[in-house]
């Protein structure tokens, strides 16, 4: 009786030690291309997954041409639904919305206090986005349906990104340039907000969509529907984005 409890102890240690010996099951980390207004938010929101931001155009053309993603998200629903139409991306999710603001720098050398101040006499040195990328866009729409596009004289330097302006304003390289509100928030005080007209105001809207090359598509379609989840809703309205 004695040996055989110990035939049976000494199966049990084995089954142990062998569980303890084997390797964890894989997690799978997806790789997300994100506008370059999420990069505050998304790593708070899943900080195990691999991102690339940048401009939301660069990040679609990339897709485009193969590169490795599991899920797309852009600032404008212009990229995500053009992926979707080539079969490229499954179908979009709204999951946030912005807004568009003339930020400059916190000392406001230029003393600009209104969207048209832009039109004065005098060297106002202008930063904004190129036409391709959302940010852009957005601005265009913006000075069209003001009136102002002949601003446009006075910009200093096209970026291909909205981190990119804000970088070049922080520096004082600008006296202004159209951002998102969220990105004037995440300044650290940098920057300071001038609100544009509602009756100017674009319509910034998000969408995240499932690249379908993809080779983890279920766990990038819950990465997707996360965004819409209450956790992700909040960390996105304290970085101050509307609701989808």
């Amino acid at each position: 009786m004695r040996v055989a409890l110990s035939a049976a102890g000494a199966a049990v240690a084995l089954v142990v030690l062998f569980a303890s010996a084997a390797p964890a099951a894989p997690t799978t980390r997806s790789t997300v291309f994100a506008a370059s207004s999420l990069a505050a938010s998304f790593p708070r929101i899943d900080g195990a997954a691999r991102y690339s931001f940048g401009g939301s155009n660069q990040l679609a053309l990339q897709i485009r041409e193969g590169a490795p993603a599991d899920v797309f998200a852009s600032a404008s629903p212009e990229y995500t639904r053009t992926l979707f139409r080539s079969h490229l991306v499954e179908a979009p999710v709204a999951f946030a919305t912005n807004a568009l603001v003339l930020a400059v720098p916190a000392d406001n050398p230029a003393g600009i206090g209104a969207v048209a101040d832009l039109r004065r006499r005098g060297s106002v040195k202008l930063i904004v986005g190129t036409p391709q990328v959302p940010v852009g866009a957005y601005t265009r729409v913006v000075l069209r349906r003001l009136g102002l596009l002949s601003v446009l004289a006075k910009v200093v330097s096209q970026e291909p990104d909205v981190k990119s302006i804000v970088a070049k304003l922080s520096l004082g390289e600008a006296d202004a340039g159209f951002v998102y509100r969220t990105d004037v928030r995440a300044s650290a005080g940098r920057l300071r907000a001038i609100l544009i007209p509602a009756r100017a105001q674009p319509n910034v809207r998000y969408e995240a969509a499932v690249v379908r090359s993809s080779n983890a598509k279920a766990s990038a379609r819950r990465w997707v529907a996360r965004l819409r989840g209450a956790r992700a809703q909040r960390v996105l309205r304290a970085a101050g984005f509307g609701p989808p």
